[in-house]
Formats: structure tokens, sequence, C-alpha cells
């Protein structure tokens, strides 16, 4: 996309915690703030607490005061991990038109309690009422806001994440690696993913499961597993890695895995796609989706066992494993570009400009 310099077109783009950490929805952000600024938008962001989205006092105040001082003029991109659970007084305190960039809705993360859900829809509900607009990454999501949060379809653009294709050599490891990425919290499935590895010790194979520990607590769990099921051997918890420690996981990785319980878009598969890798995942949320045919095996959530079934296979026929790598590559080579999605959010900030110059 080529910049407009002849208009100066300015935006906030509020994020909680550390943008440079590696999960999907923050190389999301990532990426867009650099697509715009390409564009010739002058971007400026603004860090929220690292609390979000069980925000503490102090991170709620903070939230208030940098999101009030934002130019009523200029739009405002803000991050539903914080959005969802922002109190009136932070909504109140926003002049500037709000675009809201929903991942996924806090409501359906796994392991909260009903309290804590009944609490996240009714925020996020309320909330989403009075943006300007909405950006979701794929139409499960979008679907989900309109069903369950009385979301009008037309305030929603499907802004799908991009990719970039790999052309570099892949050497593979042996035994065969099993790369699973994803933060360790509850919903990505880690410790289905743990309990199905055990049921296949037999077979040869290697597992690195790359994702910061968000939730310490379930982190410890999956410590604990990993030398309960006799796995340590053959299984790391990577943690956070870097972004060229990640790239190299994908290309030594001969099956992606993930036993989600629940994703609105799962920037991992594409990536996984993107270096033509055969995927086991579960049949929930966007996954069925995202997933290509022929390129991944999905199984029902919270079965090990049968997505051991799906692994072994794979593992033990080469010529299946072959073939779904070549779908999978086939549908890496034809996903979006960042670009477009650069393109889809661009359009509806400067229709969201025109129309603050209007009522001005």
């Amino acid at each position: 996309m080529t910049p407009n310099r002849d208009t100066h077109l300015e935006l906030a783009f509020a994020v909680p915690g550390n943008l440079a950490n590696l999960t999907g929805g923050y190389k999301y952000d990532r990426r867009l703030i650099q697509g715009l600024r390409n564009a010739g938008w002058s971007v400026k962001q603004l860090r929220l607490g690292d609390s979000f989205p069980q925000p503490t006092s102090r991170d709620m105040q903070d939230a208030a005061h940098q999101l009030a001082t934002v130019n009523k003029e200029h739009p405002l991109i803000i991050d539903g991990l914080a959005l969802g659970a922002f109190d009136q007084v932070v909504m109140e305190a926003i002049q500037a038109p709000v675009v809201a960039l929903i991942h996924h809705p806090l409501a359906k993360e796994s392991g909260l309690s009903n309290s804590q859900r009944a609490r996240f829809l009714n925020s996020e509900r309320e909330n989403l009422k009075q943006v300007s607009h909405i950006l979701a990454p794929s139409p499960h999501t979008a679907n989900v806001l309109v069903r369950d949060y009385d979301i009008d379809a037309a305030q929603i653009t499907i802004a799908r994440p991009g990719t970039d294709f790999q052309t570099k050599s892949q050497n593979k490891d042996k035994p065969p690696l099993i790369l699973s990425v994803g933060i360790q919290v509850p919903r990505k499935g880690h410790d289905i993913l743990l309990k199905a590895l055990s049921r296949i010790d037999h077979l040869s194979w290697k597992a690195v499961i790359a994702g910061g520990a968000y939730d310490q607590d379930h982190a410890s769990a999956l410590e604990r597993l990993v030398t309960d099921l006799g796995l340590s051997d053959r299984v790391t918890l990577a943690g956070q890695v870097s972004e060229e420690r990640l790239s190299d996981l994908y290309a030594r990785a001969s099956i992606f895995a993930l036993a989600t319980r629940y994703e609105g878009y799962g920037i991992v598969f594409d990536e996984a796609m993107a270096y033509g890798l055969p995927i086991v995942s579960c049949t929930t949320g966007a996954v069925s989706e995202t997933v290509a045919k022929g390129a991944g095996v999905l199984v029902q959530p919270e079965d090990p066992s049968l997505f051991a079934d799906a692994l072994a296979k794979i593992l033990r026929d080469e010529q299946y494993r072959t073939e779904m790598a070549s779908a999978s590559k086939r549908a890496g080579k034809s996903l979006p570009k960042w670009r477009e999605t650069t393109e889809a959010v661009d359009t509806i900030l400067k229709s969201i400009v025109s129309k603050q110059a209007v009522q001005s």
C-alpha cells in the first residue's frame, strides 16, 4: 500500500501489556501498527497495564487517564483484551471514536468461573455498544459477536490476519518434531496434548511447546504433568521464544499440534501452513474455517485418545504425512497477506475520520 503523504492521518492504538509478546493477538497488533504507519498513518501506541483482562484499580485508572487524552477527532483502536474489561468510568472518559479489535471475546476464555464469565459477558456487551466500529479476525468471531453480543453485523469488519509464506530451507528433525505454539493457559489445551503424547510413547518423536507462562499456576501444573506422565526426556516446555527461534522450530518440525479448547482465529495455524506442516487440532471455534482441507486432522476437544490417534497415524504413515504437508503448503501460498489486512482497516479508519470531519 502506498502511503498518502498529502494527508496527515493520526490515530491511537491501545494495547495492554508488552506489544513484543509472542502471541497471535500481539503479533496481529504489531503487524497492523506497522502496516498503518506504512500507509501514512501517524500511530501513537498507548501501553495499558499488564494486569488486563483482570485489571488492578491502578491499571484501570491509568487506562482511563491515557484514553481520555486521545484527540476526539482521531480514531482510537483498543485491543479487546483490555476493552472487554473496562468499567464505565473508563468508557465515559473516552472522547475519541473507538474501534474495538476483538481477537476473541474474553467470556470465551477457558477456566473462568461462572461469575467471571458472566461479568466479562456483561462488560464486553455494554462496552461494545459504545464503539464506532469493530474489527474481527474471522467470520466465526464476527458471528459470535452478532449472536451473543447483539452487535449489528454492519458494524463489524472482518480483517483476517496476514501471513508471510516461508521459502527458507527446512531441515526436519529426526526423530520427528511435534511442535505446539500457544501461551500456557487452559484454553490452549497443552494438558490434553501432553496426555495424548503419553499414549504414543511407543512411537519415535520429540515435542516442543512454545509459549509464555501467562497463567503461572497452569504453567506449573503443566510442568508437573510432564514429569508425572514420564515425558521429561521427550517434551520441552520452551516458554516464550524469540521470533528467530520460533521460525527455526517451525522449519524443523514435521507436525503442528494444538489441542485448543477454543480459538477466535488462530494465527499459528496460518503459520503452520506457511511452513507446509500437517496439523492436528480440534473442531472448536474458528479452527475448522482456518485449517485448510487436507492440511489437518481435527478431532473433538478434550479428548486425548482421539488426539493421540490422529498424531499416531501421521507419524506412522509417511505417504499420508507427505500428502498432508503438500496440501498445507498449497494452502499457505494462497493465504492473505498483511497488506490486505491493513487495507481493510485503513478503509474503516478513513471512513471514521471523514465522519468526524463532517460532524465538526
